[in-house]
């Protein structure tokens, strides 16, 4: 096997995400203000789609990691690139909120089959050593994508109307049914000059030993609770950012910014994961992360960029080692299925915090409430992260269950 082909799968691992979650998630924010023009929705009913596509990825995220687990990645990406085609032409023939939320909830389909779970499953069957740095290559694209696709949905909007932005659109997944259908294997064949302790790290814990854990459901609490906050916040932000009367292109940026500092985040924190305790690393990422959404909460338009850029500088770091601690804690025999379930929290958290933060807004007339929920949010991810057991102890405790 050429030694340079897993560094490859990381890189294209990272374009899925930047395809699927800047399509999917981040890049549709910039649409919010034409939507609401044009159909006069309240931000409480346009964010509801947000709730549509998160709950159906919840919802399937089980079936889908056991799917994964046993058709493998390759096989669901291409379906879930088709998917994505179809749901953006669906959306761009958008009249009533009943399309719109039909679109996301094929949405959320697309982000079970070619999002982060089969992203992180496909990345981590290439990699035993330097899984950190490779987990944070793949993850950098979901901040791309973030970069990306604002800037793209604002300038095609200009140029061509909402619309036709989405049709276009339509030519990025299959470039990457393409890409996959190319280039994209699951996994190394196994070697039989493996050694035992790698054996035992790829074997892991079965799904059920996990579901017994006390680290399964502190990553999943923390999972929940950040993701709530941080879509909410990339959600959000361009509108917040107009009602300060920010340009559309000024807001475009912010949200660009947020992503790049997720970017760095991500990149800087996963490698240092591979080399410092991971634990730690997890529990400055999250108090970087509040500080920047203590700021938010003070709704100072004077402390607007430093929130943004902790808030993305922190929450790229959580994200990397929500995924890091998953895979170090049980290996990969169920990674589907037990990054499956940890999904169906996150993606409900996520899902009810846009939704939310958008019926706040409705009900008091600003985000005050709203960013003040998720300073709460933070701090008690911030407590469950002390519950993540450390690598040596996990992989000592499933040693030792495997003995008897």
């Amino acid at each position: 096997m050429n030694r340079s082909y897993p560094w490859m799968i990381a890189v294209l691992a990272s374009v899925v995400l930047i395809i699927s979650n800047g399509m999917s998630i981040s890049g549709l924010s910039v649409f919010d203000e034409s939507l609401i023009s044009k159909f006069g929705w309240s931000r409480g009913e346009l964010k509801f789609r947000d709730m549509i596509t998160f709950g159906t990825s919840a919802l399937l995220a089980p079936f889908g990691g056991i799917i994964i687990d046993k058709l493998g990645v390759k096989r669901c990406m291409l379906a879930g690139w088709v998917m994505l085609a179809v749901a953006y032409f669906l959306y761009s023939g958008v009249e009533s909120l009943a399309n719109l939320y039909v679109a996301h909830a094929l949405l959320g389909v697309v982000l079970v089959f070619c999002g982060l779970n089969p992203a992180i499953i496909l990345v981590s069957s290439w990699f035993q050593k330097k899984r950190g740095v490779a987990i944070g290559i793949t993850l950098v694209g979901t901040s791309l994508g973030g970069m990306i696709f604002p800037q793209y949905g604002t300038y095609m909007s200009e140029l061509v109307g909402w619309r036709m932005a989405m049709t276009y659109a339509m030519i990025f997944p299959a470039f990457m049914f393409a890409m996959v259908a190319l280039f994209v294997r699951n996994g190394p064949e196994a070697e039989a000059s493996a050694k035992p302790q790698d054996v035992a790290l790829s074997q892991g814990l079965g799904y059920v030993e996990a579901l017994k854990t006390k680290a399964f459901w502190a990553i999943s609490v923390v999972a929940m609770t950040t993701f709530y906050t941080v879509l909410a916040v990339q959600a959000h932000l361009f509108l917040y950012l107009r009602d300060l009367d920010f340009t559309p292109a000024s807001a475009t940026n912010a949200i660009s910014l947020f992503f790049l500092c997720a970017v760095i985040g991500k990149f800087v924190f996963g490698l240092l994961s591979d080399y410092l305790n991971y634990k730690l690393v997890f529990i400055g990422n999250i108090i970087v992360m509040l500080t920047g959404s203590a700021c938010l909460a003070m709704m100072n338009s004077s402390l607007i960029w430093i929130a943004i850029i902790l808030f993305g500088l922190g929450w790229g770091g959580v994200y990397t080692t929500i995924q890091l601690s998953a895979v170090n804690c049980f290996g990969l025999v169920s990674a589907g299925k037990i990054l499956g379930t940890i999904a169906v929290l996150d993606c409900l958290g996520g899902g009810l915090g846009i939704w939310l933060t958008g019926v706040f807004y409705s009900m008091y007339g600003d985000y005050q409430v709203a960013f003040m929920i998720f300073v709460v949010l933070i701090i008690t991810a911030l407590i469950f992260v002390t519950q993540i057991a450390t690598p040596a102890k996990q992989n000592h405790d499933m040693l030792a269950g495997a003995a008897k």
